[in-house]
């Protein structure tokens, strides 16, 4: 027999289930109902973000409203007999939406197989074992198992509670996190309130639980939150920055496209067809492709990415992550080697006490709350735990910054507690020095002094103290009071090899690092020093009577924050984004997620507890400072490679179109067919596909880049008046010096306007003289490819549907002539305005 389903309602995308009794089975569900519950129900996901795939995505390619007009004046084109020129111009529209829903899909399958390395799993009792499955296969009816840093899977009622306190604050924006408490409920009531249900998307900051799956997917809390939020503007800054070009394309757009039809009105031409050459015109300055070679070479990005040990969650996180500035970073595993060893278990004399070691062994081996390396340090080579000695325990907090074990010492309840040495000190009356029980105010000095020397050298130094609780075998925070305070504990992480190179290369690469730290003042400043980073620390003391605009001031200057709590952490990535930088944050653990949201950019490692790989947006395969460099190096060249396409697309449609809408106000005909421009359009687009793995000059890698739409528009202008010159002179020489017709005339034009597309794409891709940058192998192969058969179509039998003629050798020659005189302005132009403004 089943367990019984604790929720109501059970639809596909995980709607609620139905009524039934609370209690759940302590075996919880089988493999074979949990496989059966997740056909019918579907997914534990949202699927709010979720981007297009199939059939919607290939739909997606056509509802540009300027493309879904051409259709539709293409269609009436076709009614009123135009019927080959109508095929024909579909034949391209379709060509091109294909070509775009292939990259995108290619990508976004990219995306899908490199997220999966990264995807958070929950903890549930399956066939009375716990097992760890992705968040996505837990079903309603499902016990799961909580602990500190995990990400809570889906809405569930409380069951089992162990000083369970769980941050609420991505639903309710409270700080505090709420203590949950399991409440009986009747077998057909209500779910139960706040103590008793946890809600999709909180995490656990201390404590441990169980509890049964009540909703899934769409029905949680979380997805009508998240539901909400989706509906509102909330851009990125690389979607901020697409937004802006694609207003500045309209604007222009609008202009040459009014101008263009009230022209073809004037000189008497027909309707019909001056709508669709408008509308084509329209077409021919869009960048059509551009959402699908944002895509490709975003996700090309990402895949270079991954094969340096970086897994990008968000694809527009790429850009912004290129233009980072400031990189906060903690200190373990990233300045140091990560490997946490206790070098000491000290009495308060300074001599090494083997008393000291074994509480605080009996504290780090009893503890049932997170695995941390300070706990797996002081149980090396340690023979376990007799786990009939823990009776209770106090788990650890970020704010009290202690962890207290209650264990059964010879017969004595006897509270032990270890943590930071300020909050062990807090708790403490009385202290054990020379064999003896002394006030602690006897010896606060001593402990300070060899507090300081300890931390002078680098060592992370804690307090252990113990309090007998004769008859206790339950406690609680306020338990730690009066308590003896026995010994302090000196663990060392040595600075990581090869941590002040990376630095250096972050530096070179323009990335300031800053260390921000919970570790004290002393031993931050050790570390910090040994890897170059310079300065007195900044502590949590310090930032506290400070405004947002004081912290601004001084966070800009300081590259050591020590002493510092969750609240800190994102203060000061507040402070640094406020004073103008794009701050990158590094964390890993539970305190960190507040400023991984903060940040610009969030950065996680695989190894993270739940709650910090969710939100960050790029996830290290390897802690290590030089993967984030290679990671901002690629950023980068991705970026760049965008803003390639972007850059030398619109500045030589523009040219384009502007030469067209000269030419049709003093020329006796269309000077190109709609179905041309459609074509032209599509031809030059081609090798553009292949810019995503384009070669980057190496100056381009070395400072943050970011949209900037003032330089796209003076590019675009700038080099698009210099194609209309070059387009004007092509007029001249065909039509005087060659006396051409419209066919001949069309034929040239043609020809002319797609090499010399394809030709800046070459040139402008670097600042550099072409002959000194090398492109990508699949782009120099495409262009010359096009190249080639721009020129053998007249003569095939596609030329008399296309509108084309075979042009003789000589107007051949002449355009080849035309065009190297463009490669030689472009060259010129260059130094005077280089490629990359």
């Amino acid at each position: 027999m089943e367990p019984p389903v604790p929720a109501t309602g059970s639809r596909p995308g995980g709607e609620k289930a139905e009524a039934g009794p609370m209690a759940g089975c302590r075996d919880g569900l089988s493999s074979d109902q949990a496989r059966r519950r997740l056909a019918e129900n579907g997914p534990n996901r949202v699927d709010v973000t979720s981007g297009h795939r199939g059939l919607r995505l290939l739909l997606v390619q056509f509802t540009s409203p300027i493309v879904l007009i051409l259709i539709a004046a293409t269609v009436v084109s076709m009614v009123l007999g135009d019927l080959a020129d109508g095929l024909i111009i579909l034949v391209i529209i379709a060509a091109s939406g294909a070509l775009g829903f292939w990259q995108e899909h290619t990508a976004g399958r990219a995306i899908d197989t490199l997220l999966a390395r990264v995807r958070v799993e929950a903890e549930v009792i399956r066939d009375g074992r716990e097992v760890s499955v992705p968040a996505e296969e837990i079903v309603v009816g499902d016990l799961v198992v909580l602990r500190v840093g995990d990400i809570v899977p889906a809405d569930c009622t409380v069951t089992e509670s162990r000083s369970l306190l769980v941050d609420e604050a991505a639903l309710t924006g409270e700080s505090f996190p709420v203590e949950k408490s399991s409440e009986p409920v009747p077998a057909d009531g209500p779910l139960p309130g706040g103590t008793g249900m946890l809600f999709a998307g909180t995490h656990v900051v201390s404590g441990a639980g169980t509890a049964v799956v009540a909703r899934t997917g769409r029905a949680t809390k979380f997805a009508a939150l998240t539901a909400g939020l989706a509906a509102r503007d909330v851009t990125t800054g690389f979607e901020r920055g697409m937004t802006r070009f694609g207003l500045l394309l309209v604007r222009v757009m609008v202009v040459l496209v009014c101008v263009i039809f009230v022209v073809n009105l004037v000189l008497d031409r027909p309707v019909v067809e001056s709508v669709l050459f408008s509308l084509a015109l329209a077409v021919g300055l869009t960048p059509q492709l551009l959402p699908a070679i944002v895509a490709v070479s975003l996700s090309a990005g990402a895949r270079r990415m991954a094969a340096e040990q970086v897994i990008v969650k968000r694809l527009d996180a790429i850009e912004d992550f290129g233009a980072m500035t400031v990189l906060c970073t903690d200190k373990t595993g990233t300045l140091t080697g990560g490997v946490i060893r206790l070098d000491g278990a000290y009495g308060l004399d300074g001599e090494t006490s083997a008393q000291v070691l074994r509480l605080a062994r009996l504290n780090a081996g009893l503890q049932h709350g997170f695995t941390n390396p300070l706990d797996q340090a002081v149980l090396a080579d340690a023979p376990p735990a007799d786990p009939r000695a823990r009776l209770d325990e106090v788990p650890y907090d970020f704010q009290r910054k202690r962890l207290s074990v209650l264990v059964d010492e010879a017969g004595m309840p006897t509270l032990v507690t270890k943590g930071a040495l300020a909050g062990i000190m807090q708790v403490c009356a009385t202290a054990r020095a020379g064999g003896r029980i002394v006030p602690l105010e006897s010896v606060r000095a001593a402990v300070q002094r060899r507090f300081a020397e300890l931390s002078s050298g680098g060592y992370r130094v804690l307090g252990l103290a113990t309090a007998a609780l004769p008859g206790r075998s339950t406690v609680g925070v306020a338990d730690e009071t009066n308590m003896t305070l026995m010994g302090l504990l000196a663990f060392h992480d040595p600075p990581k090899q090869g941590a002040a190179e990376a630095i250096g290369e972050l530096t070179g690469l323009g990335v300031s690092v800053r260390l921000i730290t919970g570790d004290n003042r002393l031993a931050a400043e050790h570390v910090a020093h040994q890897v170059g980073l310079t300065g007195p620390a900044l502590t949590g003391a310090d930032i506290d009577p400070l405004g947002d605009d004081e912290l601004a001031e001084r966070a800009a200057h300081t590259q050591i924050f020590a002493e510092i709590d969750p609240l800190h952490k994102e203060r000061v990535v507040r402070a640094l984004r406020a004073a103008g930088a794009t701050v990158g944050f590094l964390g890993d653990g539970i305190n960190d997620a507040p400023a991984l949201h903060t940040a610009d950019v969030g950065i996680s490692v695989d190894t993270a507890v739940d709650v910090a790989k969710q939100s960050a947006v790029i996830v290290l395969l390897d802690k290590d400072l030089g993967v984030v460099a290679d990671g901002v190096r690629l950023g980068r060249q991705t970026f760049a490679n965008t803003l390639k396409y972007v850059r030398v697309t619109t500045s030589a449609n523009f040219g384009n179109m502007a030469s067209m809408a000269a030419a049709a106000a003093f020329l006796p005909f269309l000077p190109l067919l709609p179905r041309q421009i459609l074509l032209l359009n599509f031809l030059s687009d081609i090798p553009a596909t292949a810019i995503a793995a384009d070669a980057v000059d190496p100056e381009q890698l070395r400072r943050p880049s970011a949209w900037n739409i003032t330089a796209i528009r003076t590019f675009m202008i700038a080099f698009g008046v210099l194609s209309s010159v070059f387009d004007i002179a092509t007029f001249l020489v065909l039509r005087l010096g060659f006396h051409a017709g419209a066919d001949l005339f069309r034929t040239g034009w043609f020809i002319e306007s797609t090499a010399t597309e394809l030709a800046v794409m070459l040139l402008l891709r670097t600042r550099r003289p072409f002959f000194r940058s090398r492109p990508g192998r699949a782009l120099l192969i495409s262009s010359a490819l096009v190249a080639l058969v721009t020129v053998a179509v007249p003569y095939t039998p596609l030329a008399e549907p296309l509108g084309l003629v075979a042009p003789p050798m000589t107007v051949l020659a002449a355009l080849g002539v035309l065009t190297l005189l463009y490669i030689a302005a472009n060259e010129i132009a260059k130094r005077f305005l280089p490629a990359d403004q």
